[in-house]
């Protein structure tokens, strides 16, 4: 499971609302490699599933994940801070043994 805080869902559920596409959209979240530890969170806004995709539910709001990424996210929560550190969205991860100081990359 995924998880989402109070703040991030407030700031998804702005987002889609000034979304004019028309299209539903989900969060999408996925772990590449890269960064200064090793491994990169990604997170994008979607409207369309992929074959194998993990659908989680969270406070309403979809979120979507690959199956190789849930294995480095699971029990994470999405948070977002818009104070005066400006981080946005950022990732709470349980799994992390390691992240860097800017918070974008963590190893296993």
């Amino acid at each position: 499971m995924i998880f989402i805080s109070d703040k991030a869902k407030r700031r998804i559920e702005s987002i889609k609302e000034a979304d004019e596409s028309g299209n539903e959209l989900f969060v999408r979240v996925s772990v590449i490699s890269g960064g200064c530890s090793g491994l990169s969170y990604q997170m994008d806004f979607d409207h369309q599933l992929k074959e194998g995709d993990e659908v989680f539910e969270d406070k309403g709001v979809q979120i979507v994940c690959d199956p190789k990424s849930v294995l480095y996210l699971f029990g994470t929560t999405l948070e977002f801070s818009s104070g005066l550190d400006g981080k946005g969205f950022y990732f709470d991860n349980p799994n992390a043994a390691r992240t860097c100081s800017c918070g974008e990359s963590f190893s296993l």
